[in-house]
């Protein structure tokens, strides 16, 4: 392949990888709906009152990731918290869709880059930004990617079924939050971005690229529109957390 001034856009989709999950984890009974939720906090309560069932361990550096499932009127669904940014994320992902997941929603909280955004007000990405590192290595460059359209279908489905508020736009995902800069907020601000976060491009680009579907859920955060950052106690927000963990739920059953 040919050498380019910068890395990241020395893109080879080339399959399969010198590490392929594929040929590292072999297939389970696992169910193929999949809740990739960030709150750790909803996990360990469904996990106290013995709703969880453990499946797998996945491994890092960290230490175990469980991978649990839930029955839900019936119905078996696979749950994990994917770690925290892009790089973590999308290796968990890869590894569930070796596994044997195949449909997936992620549920987590983001910063708004509109004050009119309450805390907790439900967003649902359509398109992120790519301004993270791994999407790269698994899409061609491009400054955006989409969620699956079946998804956003889904999941805005069970929204409007329950009477609850939502606006859909476009995401950021970013690799470096503390390098959220007034310019740069104002300039994604001017391409239509109206939250930010850490891992919904590469979770797109992975999806992308394995040929599976992919959605997501967030609720409005900390606030990044004016002059100072304005954490807003964000992340002690129980019931928001369990409902919209709940809503991601009912949504992936509906792919």
């Amino acid at each position: 392949m040919k050498r380019r001034e910068i890395p990241l856009l020395e893109y080879d989709g080339t399959v399969p990888a010198i590490l392929e999950p594929s040929k590292l984890i072999a297939p389970r009974d696992v169910p193929e709906h999949c809740v990739m939720t960030f709150f750790q906090d909803v996990i360990d309560g469904y996990k106290e009152v013995g709703r969880l069932l453990e499946l797998h361990r996945f491994g890092s550096e960290r230490g175990h990731n469980p991978l649990y499932e839930m029955e839900i009127n019936g119905r078996r669904l696979a749950i994990i918290h994917p770690g925290v940014g892009a790089p973590l994320a999308a290796a968990f992902m890869d590894e569930l869709i070796a596994l044997g997941c195949r449909k997936f929603i992620a549920c987590g909280g983001c910063g708004v880059l509109d004050g009119k955004f309450q805390v907790g007000h439900v967003i649902v990405p359509v398109t992120a930004v790519r301004d993270e590192g791994t999407s790269y290595h698994y899409l061609p460059p491009r400054r955006e990617v989409d969620l699956s359209p079946e998804a956003i279908e889904a999941i805005t489905a069970v929204l409007e079924s329950q009477e609850i508020a939502y606006e859909t736009g476009k995401t950021w995902t970013t690799d470096a939050f503390y390098r959220e800069t007034a310019e740069k907020v104002a300039l994604r601000r001017e391409e239509g971005c109206i939250c930010v976060e850490m891992e919904t491009a590469a979770l797109c680009a992975v999806a992308k690229f394995r040929g599976v579907t992919f959605g997501q859920l967030l609720y409005g955060g900390d606030d990044l529109s004016g002059d100072e950052w304005d954490g807003r106690d964000w992340q002690n927000r129980a019931s928001t957390r369990e409902t919209l963990f709940a809503l991601a739920a009912a949504a992936c059953f509906l792919l």
